[in-house]
């Protein structure tokens, strides 16, 4: 069996990692993958972002199963492209990638639907943007509407910060076309957490809980990144919670857009707040979370495969999805300046030492070899994923890990977990 595994981040090495291991030992390609993959199979030199060039190698190597990682091929319409070809595909289609592709089209699903949300505006226009801005209450929050790579949620504590998002996003165009239009959100006050559940155009499967921590210094302090680490299972998410987040969010989601001619195949992640009147989703993607991928995967037992292929095939059931009640710990380590600049090509030494530690796997992210040695070459660099008995040991395990690992510039959150352990989380 050969798979393609598409991306070459942290969640595509955990993705890797996890169908390498599958009973029937698949040959793995990963395009572009990064120095991980290529321990567990063949690397392709072709970006994640060029669905014609992937479409081309698939249409010629003809893998059994292509699991898409990141969202931009999604959007790009790389499953389309596939399936046109008689390939087999995991992840949504284009249209209904756009979950995650326009935030406007998101928040359009959730309204019609009657999904818990925050209230609010979309605006083309940066002084309409503004004026709105000033008659609303702080703290806000402002969204680029399209793609920004984790980077285009601004919450901004006081009104000048609010301002200068508007500026930055829509006017100064950092984030590029993301920024032609942005949503100004309401504020949720709140815990948050991400639940990722596997679809297959009716049913549903939930996955085990997981809480990233987006900002990049301890405390939720600096600005947001892609995320800096992640905890599975998240004690915010009760026994009680999983029948109502399964029947308020994901199946009227699921439910509204069928009755606009979209199937739903692949993965789809709420982003939430459980706040004092229950879970309101902060936002839906279309694609395994990272770093959360990073902590779920791994506690699935057994096989992968035969759950993904039923998401393709429209024959997905509970029984394929098995835990390891063990809770699990990630910490990203990354490159001194993320999520500004930082530099490339620092030689990561300790992985070995790492990795053989007890119930301890280390996902590369940002890597790549250069002259025999393993480099950064990315933001996030490594993320360092261990299991405990409880989630203290899961903890320590973790950092006992990173300690193990150095690079030059290198920056890491002391504190994943902390929400968790302050719970008395087990």
């Amino acid at each position: 069996m050969k798979v393609l595994v598409v991306g070459g981040g942290g969640r595509e090495h955990t993705l890797a990692w996890k169908l390498a291991n599958d009973s029937r030992k698949p040959e793995i390609f990963c395009a572009p993958g990064n120095a991980g993959t290529a321990a567990l199979g063949t690397n392709v030199a072709i970006k994640a972002e060029d669905v014609e060039a992937l479409a081309g190698w698939a249409r010629a190597q003809r893998p059994d199963l292509t699991v898409v990682g990141p969202e931009a091929p999604l959007c790009g319409g790389l499953v389309d492209a596939l399936e046109a070809d008689g390939l087999r595909a995991f992840g949504p289609n284009k249209a209904a990638a756009a979950i995650e592709g326009s935030k406007v089209f998101s928040k359009d699903v959730m309204t019609a639907a009657g999904v818990p949300c925050a209230h609010s505006a979309a605006f083309t226009d940066p002084a309409q943007a503004l004026a709105y801005l000033r008659s609303q209450p702080v703290p806000i929050v402002v969204k680029a509407e399209g793609l920004a790579a984790g980077k285009g949620v601004y919450v901004c504590g006081t009104l000048a910060e609010a301002e200068q998002a508007i500026r930055e996003v829509m006017v100064e165009r950092k984030l590029g076309k993301a920024g032609q239009r942005v949503l100004v959100e309401e504020c949720l006050e709140g815990e948050e957490a991400s639940i990722l559940a596997l679809v297959d155009g009716e049913n549903l499967v939930m996955l085990a809980s997981s809480q990233d921590h987006k900002r990049v210094f301890d405390g939720d302090q600096g600005p947001n990144t892609g995320g800096m680490g992640a905890y599975s299972p998240a004690p915010v998410i009760t026994d009680a919670l999983w029948p109502e987040i399964e029947n308020k969010v994901f199946r009227p989601t699921l439910d509204q857009l069928r009755a606009r001619g979209i199937v739903y195949k692949g993965v789809l992640y709420a982003g939430l707040m459980v706040t004092g009147e229950g879970p309101k989703v902060l936002e839906f993607n279309c694609r395994f979370g990272d770093p959360e991928t990073q902590v779920v995967l791994p506690r699935i037992e057994g096989d992968l495969i035969p759950a993904l292929e039923a998401c393709v095939d429209g024959t997905l059931n509970p029984d394929q999805v098995a835990w390891r009640p063990d809770p699990c710990v990630c910490v990203v380590m990354a490159s001194g300046g993320y999520p500004g600049e930082y530099e490339k090509g620092k030689k990561i030494a300790g992985l070995a030492r790492a990795g053989a530690k007890p119930d301890t796997i280390v996902f590369h992210a940002g890597t790549s070899v250069a002259d025999g040695a393993v480099v950064t070459a990315g933001g996030r660099v490594l993320g360092v994923t261990a299991f405990g008995a409880d989630l203290p040991q899961a903890v320590s395990r973790a950092y006992d890990a990173v300690s193990a690992i150095s690079f030059a510039g290198c920056q890491y959150r002391k504190d994943i977990a902390a929400r968790a352990l302050a719970r008395g989380g087990a």
